[in-house]
This record gives structure tokens, sequence and C-alpha cells, in this order.
């Protein structure tokens, strides 16, 4: 394994090596994490880094006092929003050439079509809904900022979506995250987490299929 290969896979892994980072880094742990969620949120190439599991785990580890909790939710907030503000700018700058793009080792046209029939069918609701949805998140704040959303209603919805998907992961982690039953089905929180976030979004659409 090259050492691109190995930081890539510490990278998508983070979540798993957040102990060794704290023992490592100590407080530059801090500015790594913001770096991961800023990616996370601010680049269509990188949806593969974690994001609702590593601010997840990392609620557990302020839990028992080896992070600060509130230093975590601003920083944690903070690249959440100024992820997808940068995100947005780069998919309204880049426009209508998007779509004649192929799939790539960088990017993927199946993830960005998919992403922009979401918005199509939520319009600026997807800013907020798809925060708790992995490869959507990534790719929604780029569609919006493609499809010319209003800047003014793209800050209000990310600002809020952001808050909520932060504080939901992160003060889970905080409360719940070292309960022992939690910490052995860690991956099976994470999904509850993810099917509990997107439960509007299923109503919506049973609720309209009715109509």
């Amino acid at each position: 394994m090259s050492a691109l290969s190995g930081l890539l896979y510490i990278l998508n892994h983070l979540d798993l090596y957040l102990d060794m980072l704290i023992r490592n880094f100590g407080i530059w742990t801090y500015l790594i994490l913001w770096l991961v969620i800023f990616l996370e949120t601010g680049l269509v190439v990188t949806p593969f880094l974690p994001g609702d599991s590593l601010i997840f785990i990392a609620g557990t580890f302020a839990a028992i006092g080896s992070m600060n909790v509130w230093l975590l939710f601003v920083l944690l907030w903070s690249a959440a929003v100024l992820g997808d503000t940068v995100n947005y700018w780069i998919g309204r700058k880049v426009g209508a050439k998007v779509f004649s793009l192929q799939n790539s080792k960088l990017f993927s046209k199946k993830n960005f079509d998919r992403t922009y029939h979401f918005y199509e069918k939520y319009g600026s609701q997807t800013i907020v809904l798809a925060r708790f949805i992995p490869i959507i998140r990534t790719f929604a704040p780029f569609v919006a900022g493609v499809a010319k959303m209003k800047y003014l209603t793209f800050v209000s919805y990310n600002i809020i979506g952001a808050f909520l998907w932060v504080t939901l992961a992160l003060f889970l982690g905080y409360f719940f995250g070292n309960v022992p039953w939690i910490k052995n089905h860690f991956s099976i929180v994470i999904i509850l987490i993810i099917i509990i976030s997107t439960l509007p979004v299923i109503y919506k659409f049973l609720f309209k299929s009715k109509k």
C-alpha cells in the first residue's frame, strides 16, 4: 500500500482512528476534523470522507473529556456551513458544463444526476434534508449552485441544515456514544440515525404519492 493509499484509507475511516489522532496530534485534532467535514461537504470529489459517523464519534470522545464538546460544535458547524457555501459557488461557476461530464475517478455523473432529481423534487428543502443523506449531502450544494438557487435562500437553508446535522450527530454521540450497547453496535446506530433523519423525506414522498 502506497503512502497516498494509506492516507486515503485513514481519512476514509477517520471515525475509527480518532483515538489515535487525539493521542498523536492533541489540539491539532480539532483542525483535522474541521478540514475533513469541510472537504466532505465542500467538494463533490470527496463524498467518501466520513460525516455523520465522525461527528458522532467526536461526541463520544468529548463525553469522556478528550475533547471540548462546545468547541467541537462551533468548529464542525462552521466547517459544514463553509463547505456547502464553497460547493455552491463552484457549482454556480461551473454551471451547465457539468452536464457534459462523464463518470471518472474524481466525479460521479450518476450521483450528480440522482441529486439533481432529488433537488427538482424537494427544491430548497433539499439543502436541509440532504445533510442527513450520505453522497447526496456532498452533491446537494453543488446542484443548488448549478440550478442557480438564490444565494440568500441557500444561505438560510445551509445554516439551518448544518445546525441540525451537527447538533444531532454530535450530541447523540456525547450523551449516548459511550453506552456499552451503542459502542458495540455502532454501525447499527449510524444506520438508525440515517433512517430517522430521512423520515421527513419518506413521509413527504408517501404523502405526495397518495394525492
